[in-house]
């Protein structure tokens, strides 16, 4: 298992998949992709019965590489890292820092498993599982992922990350995240998903020191006033937010201007507008209806008729 042991003899885990595990999740894989890649072979055999030896040839090698190699780099970017297999199997590809992966990974990741997968029979994948502590095979190791168990039984609180408050959104957008490494990313995000679960005061410490943490990674200190909980949910959301962006385009996820200035504690509400007096309305004037009625004086009330 792959603890992250805090200070307050807290264990945050993520629990890495084990070797029988996966290797049946990497059979279940194999199996629908050969089933697969025999059928369009097929097909294509039907289809290029009139090209030559070279061309026969080439739109071999073409399917292979596709199928073989593409298609589960596909699979697992579409579905983020949930294959047949894995999901048969329970399984799930993260990163290292407990995130979902992206192409990148996924890319690394099938096309190092050519090598230690299909062209040594698993033998260099088995053989790198069993010495790695946390299970990983060289794809893992050099695409920075890990490959967990999802079906964990969860206890009270679902395992989610909080929101920050609205009036933290946006309110950290200029920090300098690159120095922040996965590991520590790791921590705030299982801390967040667990602090309902821990015993308050142990809870506040674990905080205060994660907030100290990254604090001092970007070069900014927490902003007086900002609970070290809610600081930290503010700064994972920037950084998802900051993912998001690469990846969909500015417009994908926009990110709200801070509400206050810099180094405020609170909120500052916006400056009161002065609001002038209106004046009573007058009543209407209504028209003389004679030129007679207009010389006399106004008396208060109408002569009967």
């Amino acid at each position: 298992m792959s603890e992250l042991v805090t200070g307050e003899a807290v264990a945050l885990e993520l629990r890495p998949a084990k070797l029988p595990s996966r290797g049946l999740a990497v059979l279940l894989d194999l199996a629908a992709v050969v089933t697969v890649y025999i059928l369009v072979t097929l097909g294509l055999v039907a289809a290029t019965a009139s090209l030559d030896e070279a061309a026969r040839t080439a739109v071999t090698i073409a399917t292979f590489v596709l199928v073989l190699v593409g298609g589960p780099i596909l699979v697992e970017t579409l579905t983020h890292g949930r294959s047949l297999g894995k999901l048969a199997c329970g399984l799930r590809v993260v990163r290292d820092d407990g995130g979902p992966i992206r192409f990148r990974h996924a890319l690394v990741r099938g096309l190092l498993g050519v090598i230690e997968i299909l062209m040594t029979f698993g033998v260099v994948a088995c053989v790198a599982s069993l010495v790695s502590a946390r299970g990983r095979r060289l794809g893992d190791v050099f695409a920075g992922t890990l490959v967990v168990r999802e079906r964990i039984p969860a206890a009270g609180q679902g395992a989610f990350v909080p929101p920050p408050p609205p009036w933290l959104a946006g309110r950290f957008s200029g920090l300098d995240l690159s120095a922040v490494p996965d590991s520590l990313w790791l921590a705030v995000r299982q801390y967040l998903t667990r602090m309902r679960q821990l015993d308050p005061q142990v809870g506040w410490s674990m905080a205060e020191r994660l907030a100290s943490d990254v604090a001092g990674r970007t070069g900014a200190p927490v902003p007086p006033g900002v609970p070290p909980a809610m600081y930290l949910a503010a700064v994972l959301q920037e950084r998802q937010t900051r993912e998001a962006q690469r990846t969909f385009g500015r417009g994908g996820a926009p990110t709200a201007p801070a509400p206050y200035p810099a180094g405020a504690g609170q909120p500052v509400p916006p400056p009161a507008v002065p609001v002038a007096p209106v004046p009573p309305a007058a009543p209407p004037v209504e028209p003389p209806a004679s030129g007679e009625a207009a010389e006399r004086p106004s008396t208060g009330f109408a002569p009967p008729a």
